[in-house]
């Protein structure tokens, strides 16, 4: 009895205290709210599972930064993950990082549907999302806030309404080719949104977004990537989407005589970079006092691909730039 109590212990401290650094390694879940549930379509369970990595080396003492990866349609968490190198960033900074999963039943392609009604106001799969979000920052003692939600197409578009409505439980979200919350009134008209640009004022969801949200949750910052070369989800989209978060945000720029809902305002900062692939990439940035509040990436020649990815997998393009280094980069500017 006594060498067994004594070897748990042993184990224990060696958790720990270890020697070598453990490995990373991933870990599956499953939650669901009631807001959630209540929300849903009749007949359909609303839970989803999800999983979670956690990082090389990681201390059970130290609250480490949380990043949400909402995949793209017709791909799964692993897929992702692996397009995207995301377990590479976070063993690099210390990451914990959650993907949820979407289920076929709620969405033949794998879809997140971020042009639902109820999933735009905060309900449907966007509670889901925040109780996941909940769940894994208690077990993974995840810090409050350092939480970023970022995705890719239609994941990108959900995880822009994860920032709007969650501006308590979210501290930034990045957008790989993705669109603004609302754009899409309705199901029927997401497809010629994607196409076209917005159909909805999404520079009007934003400023609503912001009057309800609490001024000291305020700002979330935004990161938006896209490809010059989308033929998917237009460039026009990108454009929308900073413009909304510049309005959440409350960005002096479309508080200024002249601004209008349909023009970017001029940034704050521009770069132009050309790229050893002959690319070019145009960053543009705006700021609050000195704070980033939104920075848009437009990479030339890119098409509907997750920058800098495995080129193995549909949907990534193995040309610069690294997108998730720019999504580690903005993390760190962003809460800095």
């Amino acid at each position: 009895m006594f060498a067994r109590l004594l070897a748990r212990a042993r184990s224990f401290f060696a958790r720990l205290f270890p020697h070598e650094p453990e490995p990373g390694r991933f870990e599956s879940g499953s939650k669901w709210s009631l807001r959630g549930f209540l929300a849903a379509a009749p007949f359909v369970f609303p839970g989803r599972e999800y999983l979670v990595y956690i990082p090389k080396g990681r201390s059970p003492w130290r609250r480490a930064p949380l990043i949400v990866l909402c995949h793209g349609c017709k791909q799964t968490p692993e897929e992702f993950a692996q397009g995207t190198r995301i377990t590479d960033l976070a063993d690099r900074q210390g990451f914990v990082v959650l993907l949820p999963r979407q289920k076929d039943s709620a969405n033949p392609w794998r879809c997140w549907n971020w042009f639902d009604t109820r999933t735009m106001q905060g309900a449907g799969e966007a509670a889901i999302v925040a109780a996941q979000i909940r769940s894994v920052r208690r077990r993974y003692r995840c810090h409050r806030r350092r939480v970023l939600v970022a995705g890719m197409s239609a994941g990108g578009a959900f995880a822009a309404v994860m920032g709007l409505r969650y501006p308590k439980l979210i501290s930034a979200v990045a957008v790989h080719s993705g669109l603004a919350c609302g754009a899409a009134g309705s199901p029927l008209s997401a497809i010629g949104v994607m196409q076209s640009g917005p159909e909805q004022d999404v520079a009007a969801i934003g400023d609503a977004a912001r009057v309800a949200a609490r001024q000291r949750d305020l700002p979330i910052p935004l990161l938006a990537i896209h490809g010059a070369s989308d033929a998917v989800v237009s460039p026009r989209n990108a454009a929308a989407l900073v413009r909304q978060f510049l309005h959440l945000n409350d960005h002096a720029s479309v508080r200024e005589p002249g601004a209008t809902a349909s023009a970017l305002p001029v940034a704050d900062r521009e770069t132009r970079t050309t790229l050893a692939s002959g690319r070019t990439e145009v960053v543009r940035e705006w700021r609050s006092d000195g704070r980033l509040v939104a920075r848009l990436v437009e990479v030339t020649g890119l098409g509907h691909a997750w920058s800098g990815g495995d080129p193995a997998l549909a949907y990534n393009d193995a040309e610069a730039p690294d997108a998730t280094a720019l999504v580690g980069a903005f993390f760190a500017d962003a809460l800095s």
